[in-house]
């Protein structure tokens, strides 16, 4: 094992394995290694310019004990000889002369090491298990490396973060977790970690994370190295902030953005839109933006509207901008061998390939499509271009980035080959490129608060203003229960703009009464999301799921109605005040959203984010805070009226609905009938819910 600097990096070789130790950004440490001769360059999420003036690097002879495992026969491990000490304001990376790595806080403090066993020389006890911390095994026959890097599990350590999963729990410890895209499911592999220190995954090869209790285990499939940041911080807040400052921060949410969205599938035609939103500012309701979903268009990847069904879409535009109303229009990566750009684009190398079988694949739904390759600088200018001429031209300047993922037909990832490189390393960034391509353009064209909803992310999307939504979910109260983690799981992880269906996606009957109670507490719940939008599939379908449109295309049809007035008269009583809520909140909504694009915190968090010394708020997972001001504890059970509410400690909470005062520290009765969602406000926060 060979260790020495060169500057403020510390390297370390062993045969042809090169480990490098780099300070990165404000209390940061990136760590990568390979096992070819030069490091690949590609800097993934890590794309920010950084400055490391403060970093030194400090070479000791110590006898150093790190205490692990309490309460197992072997209670610590000795590090003795040279050790090399890079410190970058709050984070130590220290490696010792066999090439271990560990990391401590400026107070000392263990954050987490690697996971050795293959030596004994430095242990207690012998450990003849020969499992190394980090192993790059070559793939016979390419350049390519299947990774391992494992480190020590903590008993007492909570992960929070790493993206969309449908699970019920905010705590990723004990779980095991597919570092790979699907519909409802993004994975974002940045965590923080209840022992001060959030950690990113920087590579988008598909893999997993299985944070065990023996050890938590990274894997990647195929890749070229292995990289990761690492940063400490006193509070999560410190760490959030560290991470967007190297990964890149969200811009300013439009004005638009923060009022009520109106969305179903589908609206038909122009006259459908317009004859809803008309119906809005008739009844004298709000509404910002207002969605034009899927097949709009004639074919996949024409990307225009289709002319018989949106014959002006310019004066629909106008009469909605004159109401107020912002339009958005679904994007579908998928391009039909029927399409007009099919032919442009597959010439020129802009689709996505496979490396057996049919040459380009992708999906079969609606039409033989295939995905367009958004890793393809190219591919990006190109679609852009023809959103542009028939979108952006027409009035329109937020997209609907669906099928992000993207949605193979089957998620064979070795078989897919893009421009970035093979799928099994790259595929992950694809949701980032996608907003990237529409981000680009539209910044091209003087935007400044620029969003767009997409269907999936992955480290970095925020920079690129993507609204995250978590997909196709269920009608259901599991569902509902399962996107209140989801949503604070993004929001850990780095997303800050993330939505659901409000009602779910999949199901839900506007005549049935069981439904209607659960959209009645979903939509008082989107009234404190970061983005409040309504949007599902209602059974059953009008007319017949699929018609034929001019041209002989097949085109879909649509779901029952999906507006406020859809559900009865007392559900529309109540999403009514929800509506009129969100208006009242707009300035609170305005100051946290201004926030997290200036320091990269979370909109919707988790209680520890801003009560990190009350141990209790580490273990909620069913309300969260939104913004530092408001707790909100949605209802997810049917048939209740109340809820237990753990309200932080140090500081003084008032219930918005009943006016009761209750010091903090405590779990509390909130009074939580149909037409409330439990909502407290902080002590000295001037804000009146209802």
């Amino acid at each position: 094992m060979l260790t020495y600097t060169e500057g403020t990096r510390i390297i370390v070789r062993d045969g042809a394995d090169i480990l490098w130790i780099d300070p990165w950004g404000k209390d940061g440490v990136r760590v990568r290694m390979t096992g070819q001769p030069q490091m690949d360059e590609n800097d993934w999420a890590l794309t920010e310019p950084i400055e490391n003036t403060n970093a030194e690097i400090r070479e000791t002879e110590v006898d150093m004990t790190d205490p692990w495992y309490k309460g197992e026969e072997w209670t610590q491990y000795h590090y003795t000889g040279k050790v090399l000490e890079l410190i970058n304001g709050k984070i130590r990376a220290r490696v010792s002369e066999e090439g271990w790595l560990s990391f401590y806080n400026q107070k000392g403090e263990l954050l987490t090491q690697e996971y050795w066993r293959n030596r004994d020389r430095i242990c207690r006890y012998a450990v003849p298990l020969k499992m190394p911390a980090r192993a790059l095994r070559p793939i016979p026959g390419t350049s390519d490396f299947e990774l391992f890097a494992r480190f020590e599990s903590f008993a007492e350590e909570k992960i929070y973060g790493m993206g969309q999963y449908q699970v019920n729990t905010l705590n990723k410890k004990g779980m095991s977790l597919d570092l790979e895209h699907r519909n409802s499911q993004a994975s974002v592999p940045f965590y923080v970690s209840s022992r001060g220190y959030g950690f990113l995954w920087n590579n988008p090869a598909v893999g997993t994370v299985h944070f065990a209790q023996n050890k938590t285990e990274w894997h990647a499939r195929s890749t070229k190295k292995m990289d990761y940041y690492i940063t400490a911080g006193d509070t999560p807040a410190e760490i959030e902030y560290n991470y967007s400052s190297v990964t890149g921060r969200t811009p300013m949410m439009p004005e638009c953005g923060m009022g009520f969205w109106q969305c179903k599938l589908r609206y038909r035609t122009q006259e459908e839109v317009l004859e809803v939103a008309r119906e809005h500012k008739r009844r004298g309701l709000p509404m910002d933006v207002i969605v034009i979903d899927f097949f709009h268009w004639s074919l996949q990847g024409n990307w225009e509207f289709d002319p018989e069904d949106f014959p002006n879409p310019e004066a629909m535009v106008k009469e909605l901008r004159d109401m107020g109303i912002e339009t958005v229009v679904s994007i579908w990566p998928t391009v039909d061998e029927r399409s007009k750009n099919y032919g442009y684009m597959r010439q020129r190398g802009m689709l996505i390939r496979t490396d057996r079988g049919n040459s380009l694949y992708g999906s079969n739904w609606m039409g033989a499509n295939v995905y367009y390759d958004a890793t393809n600088p190219d591919t990006q200018r190109f679609v852009w271009e023809q959103a542009k001429k028939n979108y952006y031209d027409k009035g329109i300047r937020i997209f609907w980035l669906d099928e992000a993922e993207p949605e193979y037909g089957n998620y064979e990832f070795d078989n897919f080959r893009y421009y970035a490189g093979p799928g099994l390393q790259v595929t992950n960034i694809y949701p980032k490129e996608y907003a990237r391509g529409f981000y680009d353009g539209l910044k091209a064209e003087g935007e400044t608060e620029i969003i767009s909803l997409v269907r999936c992310a992955w480290a970095g999307s925020q920079k690129f203003g993507a609204l995250t939504w978590s997909g196709d979910i269920h009608s259901s109260f599991r569902a509902f229960r399962e996107q209140i983690q989801a949503g604070l799981s993004m929001g850990m992880a780095g997303i800050p703009w993330w939505t659901c269906d409000i009602g779910g996606f999949i199901g839900g009957d506007p005549e049935d009464e069981d439904f209607r109670e659960l959209i009645a507490r979903w939509f008082a719940w989107g009234c404190f999301l970061p983005v409040f939008r309504l949007h599902g599939q209602r059974a059953p379908w009008i007319e017949k799921k699929v018609t034929i449109g001019a041209g002989g295309f097949q085109k879909l049809s649509s779901g029952m109605p999906n507006e406020v007035w859809s559900y009865g008269e007392e559900d529309y009583e109540i999403m009514k005040k929800y509506l009129f809520l969100r208006e009242k909140l707009r300035p609170y909504i305005r100051k946290i959203m201004r926030k997290a694009s200036e320091t990269g915190e979370p909109v919707m968090r988790p209680l520890f984010f801003d009560f990190p010394e009350d141990s209790a708020a580490w273990d909620v997972d069913d309300a969260y805070m939104f913004g530092e001001a408001l707790l909100v504890a949605p209802v997810t059970e049917a048939k209740v009226v109340s809820r237990k509410v753990y309200l932080p400690a140090g500081c003084k909470w008032k219930e918005s609905a009943t006016g009761k005062i209750f010091e903090g520290g405590q779990m509390v009765d909130a009074y939580a009938p149909l037409d409330i969602i439990p909502v407290f406000v902080r002590e000295g926060a001037d804000l009146e819910i209802y």
